[in-house]
């Protein structure tokens, strides 16, 4: 993966999505109607959390759309960072619905006696809305690892915390229609809290690749040893990384023997630029040639 704009990537994310949206609209019509007929104010939760699902989805759908546009004037490194942004923005849904919630769930806990019963419906549709969240979790995860979209992967967990909180919510169904009555009420701050978790998270990963964050140990000793084992680069130094969108932008100091010429030296940052951009979802490689003395005794191994 060389560029940020590869329209099969962005079909399978596009796909990816789509099939979210019909999956989250469906739940979410059934848990409203369900959960205001059943009394349940944790199913009623829960459809809000698919909704915001709904919402998010939308965002992605934009992002993605954006994030494919060419470098123009104003944008010279392109609009890559549109997806950071949106994982931004995603992470404020997760923490406006999840606040929200809790403030729902702590009225109700505070005046227990506008709670009314629970309708035994509300657990089938609590059990149906978790397998299906828990599917579109697995089918989402694995497309956007396969694709390697950070944003498609956060959707993905977002759509995992939604089927935890469907498991949550059919638990406190179950032991409210075994006599606790306030286990519906407090299912639904369970999952109002699990809802600011997630987003807080969300938020704070973006806002980190935002201020140019370098990427993890593990990518970056990969992005070495790429360079170093590159024929011709005797030693690197002031390697630095930073995220555009789901992709790395490197800059690095090579240091080859001092003797080459310029057209030499030129080849052999070419390769170790592509050796690197072919292995690891890097946008770009700027380098600089540092001549050395091959004999430096620090170059023999």
């Amino acid at each position: 993966m060389q560029n940020g704009l590869d329209p099969v990537r962005h079909r399978a994310g596009r796909t990816a999505t789509l099939v979210s949206v019909a999956t989250n609209l469906l739940l979410t019509l059934l848990q409203i109607i369900v959960g205001v007929f059943a009394h349940s104010q944790a199913l009623i939760a829960d459809a809000i959390h698919t909704l915001s699902d709904l919402l998010a989805d939308g965002v992605v759908l934009a992002a993605n759309a954006q994030s494919r546009k060419a470098p123009d004037d104003d944008h010279q490194y392109g609009h890559l960072r549109f997806e950071t942004a949106a994982s931004m923005v995603l992470g404020v849904l997760l923490m406006s619905v999840g606040a929200g919630m809790l403030w729902k769930a702590f009225g109700f806990l505070q005046d227990p006696s506008s709670l009314q019963p629970v309708h035994p419906a509300a657990l089938v549709v609590a059990l149906m809305a978790l397998a299906g969240k828990e599917a579109l979790f697995r089918y989402m995860l694995r497309v956007g690892q396969r694709i390697r979209s950070t944003m498609l992967v956060a959707n993905a967990w977002h759509a995992r915390s939604d089927a935890a909180s469907s498991l949550v919510v059919a638990l406190g169904i179950i032991a409210n229609l075994a006599g606790f009555t306030l286990a519906d009420p407090l299912a639904a701050l369970v999952v109002g809290l699990m809802i600011f978790r997630m987003g807080w998270k969300f938020f704070s990963t973006s806002f980190g690749d935002l201020m140019d964050r370098a990427v993890d140990t593990d990518t970056e000793n990969r992005i070495r040893g790429h360079l170093l084992s590159t024929p011709g680069v005797l030693g690197i130094h002031d390697l630095k990384t930073r995220k555009l969108g789901d992709m790395i932008w490197v800059e690095v100091d090579i240091e080859m023997d001092g003797s080459l010429s310029i057209a030499e030296g030129h080849e052999i940052a070419v390769r170790a630029r592509a050796r690197v951009m072919e292995n690891e979802p890097v946008l770009e490689v700027m380098t600089h040639f540092d001549p050395v003395d091959p004999n430096d005794p620090r170059f023999h191994h």
